[in-house]
């Protein structure tokens, strides 16, 4: 198994994210769905949760590079491309996923709900794809 840890995660796409953090896009980059969908629903807490996610991204940025394994696909093109055209399948794609890209693409990411989905799910997908599994 492939134990390449490096700079995984950006903290420029961090915090271009925690622009839109009210709907937790910063805190699903770094690996933290659960804290996502509640920032998702919550609107950020009422938007006290990312005033100070402002501060946090540092340790969350550095965190998630610890956790993940850099390679071939890099985690902030893949976050790019599923927070602007996930609904299109287009960080699918770019996965070397085709057929679940073409899905996304002529169902709107399958109603809406497999993009949620890759929301929680993409850093492991990205992961596996680095580590050849």
């Amino acid at each position: 198994m492939n134990e390449l840890r490096g700079d995984t995660h950006s903290k420029t796409i961090g915090y271009l994210l925690w622009i839109f953090g009210f709907t937790g896009a910063h805190r699903f980059y770094y690996g933290r769905p659960i804290t996502g969908a509640i920032w998702f629903f919550t609107l950020g807490l009422l938007g006290i949760g990312w005033l100070i996610d402002l501060f946090l991204i540092p340790g969350m940025d550095r965190r998630a590079d610890h956790r993940y394994t850099s390679g071939n696909f890099d985690y902030s093109v893949a976050w790019i491309l599923l927070t602007f055209l996930g609904l299109f399948g287009i960080h699918r794609f770019y996965l070397g996923k085709i057929l679940t890209g073409l899905l996304w693409l002529v169902t709107g990411g399958v109603f809406g709900i497999g993009w949620l989905y890759d929301f929680c799910t993409l850093n492991r997908q990205i992961d596996e794809r680095n580590q050849g599994i």
